[in-house]
């Protein structure tokens, strides 16, 4: 029952604070760009079965890799995809919750 909460929370209001909190005058775009970093779950439809409930998402999936994290990390350093490393690395912590979960 928590579990979902605490994912889409991470998910979502993570995102708004940091852009609230960080990017006071462009947080909109900011916020946007965060939560369109959810695309990279597009790398389920590899998976078979696409989903299933208990299966760890970190280092299963390709855009969920310890390299691809390494990659969001980096992200972050620049100032032109800060945001999108940010993004990228709040997805990847609420995905290891769900990890915690199980």
């Amino acid at each position: 029952m928590i579990q979902p909460i605490v994912h889409y929370g991470i998910h979502f209001l993570v995102p708004l604070a940091v852009a609230l909190f960080f990017f006071k005058n462009n947080w909109e775009k900011a916020f946007l760009i965060m939560i369109a970093t959810m695309l990279i779950d597009l790398d389920h439809l590899l998976a078979t079965p696409i989903f299933d409930a208990n299966r760890c998402s970190i280092n299963f999936h390709p855009l969920h890799s310890y390299y691809a994290i390494g990659v969001y990390i980096v992200l972050t350093f620049f100032k032109k995809t800060r945001v999108l490393g940010i993004g990228l690395c709040i997805h990847m912590i609420a995905d290891w919750c769900d990890c915690l979960f199980m």
